[in-house]
């Protein structure tokens, strides 16, 4: 009769232990790097934004539409565009809207912070570039959600 090998469950105690280990040494150091990420669920990511962050009922089939388009509802999608700027987060800011590394450009926000599953400043920022020049910034709302038949209508989706 085979005995098993006292040793072959070290492999799993090795890798636990280094995991909770790097979990510990980033609480430690406070790692600012560190992103949460997020893909919405479409009535999901409806209800956030109306209730929670304040967008027009009136508006809200467009930015669904533009985010479906821009970043597929997914908070740490990054694209960089043919002249050199940079696509950030959720909302696809450019980045002449925030700067690398600090707070800094028109939304006053670090293009890092724009990837986060939060929203606060993504969705500020977001609203707005809208207000001053419309959606006109997103080439995924030009090109799928300008006509509105394409917009999806939450009310009978969501519920909304």
């Amino acid at each position: 009769m085979m005995r098993a090998a006292p040793l072959a469950s070290l492999g799993f105690w090795f890798w636990l232990g280094l995991g909770l280990g790097l979990v510990v040494v980033l609480q430690r150091t406070g790692d600012s790097n560190l992103v949460l990420a997020k893909r919405f669920l479409r009535c999901e990511l409806a209800r956030k934004l109306l209730e929670q962050h304040g967008f027009e009922r009136t508006l809200l089939s467009n930015w669904i539409c533009l985010l479906e388009h821009e970043s597929e509802l997914d908070t740490s999608r990054t694209n960089t565009n043919p002249n050199g700027s940079k696509n950030y987060g959720l909302f696809q800011i450019n980045s002449r809207f925030c700067q690398e590394g600090r707070k800094g450009g028109t939304c006053n926000v670090k293009c890092e912070d724009l990837l986060d599953d939060n929203l606060r400043e993504a969705a500020a920022c977001a609203k707005r570039i809208q207000t001053s020049d419309g959606f006109r910034h997103w080439n995924g709302w030009q090109r799928y959600c300008r006509n509105t038949q394409n917009l999806p209508n939450l009310k009978v989706i969501c519920g909304i």
